[in-house]
C-alpha cells in the first residue's frame, strides 16, 4: 500500500512537470506560471493594461508571460519596442499561426497575413497606391472633403441638442475609405454600412473571446455548429458586398485610369501572369476588408476621443479655435497645408492620439527566425507583443506623461514637434498603412468641424469620464455631446 501511494505521489508530480510552462534557456524573465493556466491568474481579462505595467516594473521591459502554452514575450517603452519592429522589423514582422483566424480569413489579406512574398507585394502595392491618391485628381484630401459636408449638415440639424456622435463619425470614417476603395460614398442609412459595422463588431468580438480559444485549442469542434460559426457567415455576407463592387467595376472601368484602390488592382492583374502572380479577385476582395476595417474602425474612435477631450478641456478647444481663425481668415476651406501654420491644432490631435492610446498593444507579433533582443534569445515563432501604451507614456519622454496636454508636442518656441516615443501607428515592417490617410482625415475634420461649431459637455450628464472601454482597442464610454454654432459663423 504504501508503495502504492509513493508510485502515485512520484506519477503525479511527474505529470505537473511535464505540465508546468517552462521557458527557453536565456529568455525574458517573467512570473511563475501554472500548469494549463500559465499566467492567467496575474492578470485582469477585463482590462489587463494596468497588469502589463506592473510587470514592466518588476522584470522590465522585455519580459515574458504564458498566455497560453507557449511564452509569449511582451515589449515595453521606446527603445525595446523600436529595436524590436525597426532595427530588427523583418526578424519580429510574423503572425501567429492562429487556426481560428487563419480559417476565418483564409490567410489572404495584408493585416494579419504572415510575412512572405505574397505579403510583400500586396503591402508594397497598397502603399503605392494610397500614396498617389495622397495627391492630383481624386485625391484623399478632396474625398475628404467631399464626405465633410454630409458630417457638416448632420451637425447642422443637431445645433442646440444633445447627439451622440458614435455613429455619425463610424459613418464619416467608413465613407471616407469607401470612396478611396470603391469610388463612391453611401448614405449614412445605407445597408451596406449598417452590415458591415455589425459583421466587423461581431467578429472583433469572436477573434478576442473565449470561442476562438477553443476553436484553437480543440481543432475537432471546428465542424460543431458552435458560435464561432457566425464569423465564418459574417465574412461571406462581406464578400458578398464586396464582390458586387469589383463586378460593378469590371463592366464600367477604364483600363489605365483608375478611380480608385479596386481599379488600381483590376489594372495590376492586367498586368501579371495569373497563374504564378499572388495578385488575384479573392486577395483583392480581402484587402479591400482589412483596409475599411482597419481605416474605419481606429479612426472613428480618436475622433470620438477628440470631442471627448476637447470638451473636458474647453480651454484647448478656445485656443485651437482661435488659431484656426487666425490662418484660416478669409479662406472658404482648410487645406492638409494649412497644418504647417497651425502648431497648436497639431499638438492637440496627436496628443489625443497619444492618451487615447488607442491600439495599446498594436496587432500580435511572431518572430521568423531564432532572434535576439536586449541580450535575451528569442526562438522562432514566439508571440511578441508591443506595449505601444508603454512608450506612448513613458516616464522622460514627455513633459506631461499622463496629463492630457498638447504642449507635450511643443517646443519652448512653441513649435510642433514629435517625439521618438509616439507610436499609434506602430513601427516596422508592420505599422499602419493608413497612417498618411488617418493623418489627413482627423486635421481636416477637426479643423473644419471647429471652425464651425462649439462641442459642449451636456450640463445634466456630471462630469465627463475620460476611463476608456477595454476591448482589444481602447474606446470612450459612449457618450452625447451639445453642438453650438460658433459667433464667429
Amino acid at each position: 500500500m504504501f508503495v502504492s501511494i509513493i508510485l502515485l505521489v512520484v506519477c503525479v508530480g511527474f505529470i505537473i512537470l511535464q505540465l508546468k510552462s517552462q521557458r527557453p534557456k536565456n529568455f525574458p524573465p517573467g512570473p511563475p506560471a501554472l500548469p494549463v493556466l500559465g499566467n492567467l491568474l496575474h492578470l485582469n481579462l477585463e482590462n489587463p493594461l494596468k497588469d502589463f505595467d506592473r510587470l514592466r516594473k518588476k522584470y522590465g521591459d522585455v519580459y515574458s508571460l504564458f498566455l497560453g502554452p507557449k511564452p509569449t514575450v511582451f515589449l515595453n517603452g521606446q527603445s525595446a519596442i523600436k529595436e524590436a519592429l525597426v532595427t530588427k522589423g523583418i526578424d519580429f514582422a510574423g503572425r501567429p499561426d492562429d487556426l481560428f483566424l487563419n480559417d476565418v480569413t483564409q490567410k489572404r489579406g495584408l493585416v494579419l497575413a504572415n510575412v512572405g512574398p505574397s505579403w510583400k507585394d500586396h503591402r508594397r502595392f497598397a502603399l503605392s497606391t494610397l500614396k498617389d491618391f495622397g495627391m492630383g485628381k481624386n485625391s484623399m484630401a478632396d474625398r475628404i472633403h467631399g464626405e465633410l459636408q454630409y458630417i457638416v449638415e448632420a451637425m447642422e440639424k443637431s445645433v442646440g441638442k444633445s447627439m451622440n456622435p458614435a455613429i455619425l463619425v463610424y459613418n464619416t470614417a467608413s465613407n471616407i475609405v469607401c470612396q478611396v476603395l470603391f469610388g463612391t460614398r453611401f448614405e449614412y442609412d445605407d445597408e451596406f454600412i449598417k452590415v458591415i459595422f455589425q459583421v466587423f463588431r461581431e467578429n472583433g468580438k469572436l477573434a478576442n473571446g473565449p470561442w476562438a480559444m477553443m476553436y484553437n485549442s480543440f481543432p475537432l469542434i471546428r465542424n460543431l455548429p458552435l458560435p464561432f460559426v457566425k464569423a465564418f457567415e459574417n465574412v461571406q455576407i462581406a464578400v458578398k458586398y464586396i464582390r458586387q463592387f469589383l463586378d460593378e467595376h469590371k463592366k464600367t472601368r477604364v483600363p489605365g485610369d483608375p478611380r480608385d484602390f479596386v481599379d488600381c488592382y483590376l489594372d495590376e492583374l492586367d498586368k501579371v501572369c495569373v497563374c504564378d502572380s499572388p495578385f488575384s479577385e479573392e486577395e483583392l476582395i480581402s484587402n479591400s476588408l482589412d483596409l475599411h476595417f482597419a481605416g474605419t474602425d481606429t479612426t472613428s474612435k480618436t475622433l470620438l476621443t477628440a470631442f471627448l477631450y476637447l470638451m473636458a478641456y474647453p480651454h484647448v478647444q478656445e485656443r485651437c479655435q482661435q488659431e484656426i481663425d487666425e490662418v484660416l481668415e478669409g479662406k472658404h476651406s482648410v487645406m492638409y497645408d494649412d497644418r504647417h501654420n497651425m502648431p497648436y491644432m497639431q499638438a492637440m490631435i496627436h496628443e489625443v492620439q497619444r492618451i487615447g492610446n488607442i491600439a495599446p498593444l498594436s496587432l500580435v507579433h511572431s518572430t521568423t527566425k531564432d532572434t535576439e533582443l536586449m541580450g535575451y534569445s528569442i526562438p522562432r515563432g514566439t508571440l511578441v507583443i508591443p506595449n505601444l501604451g508603454s512608450a506612448l507614456r513613458e516616464e522622460g519622454q514627455w513633459k506631461f506623461p499622463d496629463e492630457f496636454n498638447p504642449e507635450n508636442f511643443l517646443n519652448d518656441k512653441g513649435e510642433f514637434f514629435k517625439p521618438e516615443a509616439f507610436l499609434p501607428f506602430s513601427a516596422g515592417p508592420r505599422m499602419c498603412l493608413g497612417e498618411g490617410l488617418a493623418r489627413m482625415e482627423f486635421f481636416l475634420i477637426l479643423v473644419t468641424l471647429l471652425r464651425k461649431f462649439e462641442f459642449v459637455w451636456p450640463q445634466d450628464a456630471g462630469e465627463p469620464d475620460l476611463t476608456p472601454v477595454y476591448g482589444g482597442t481602447l474606446s470612450p464610454k459612449p457618450y452625447c455631446m451639445n453642438v453650438q454654432l460658433r459667433a464667429t459663423q
